[in-house]
């Protein structure tokens, strides 16, 4: 399970944010996953994959950016993530 709290530090709007969009991607891969089931048009399964996968990958640039942003206000801190260890999560996801 995520630690929102060493994740994100204490930044409760980019916390609501990425649930927020995963919470939409949760409902897209649902919708997707009907849409399979009852044998749905290629078209529109397929978008509704592309919609999944942007919305996680926002969701992962943004718990990313916020521990960027976190490491970048105390850069001598005893933060979980060093530069590196960003860098290497952030082209993850590219």
């Amino acid at each position: 399970m995520l630690d929102t709290e060493s994740a994100l530090g204490n930044d409760e709007e980019a916390q609501r944010k990425i649930l927020n969009r995963l919470r939409r991607a949760h409902g897209q891969l649902g919708a997707v996953i009907t849409a399979v089931e009852r044998g749905g048009q290629c078209r529109d399964v397929v978008q509704q994959i592309a919609a999944v996968s942007k919305a996680i990958d926002r969701a992962g640039f943004l718990v990313i950016s916020t521990a960027m942003k976190e490491c970048l206000s105390d850069p001598d801190g005893n933060g979980e993530y060093n530069p590196e260890e960003l860098e290497k999560m952030f082209l993850s996801l590219s």
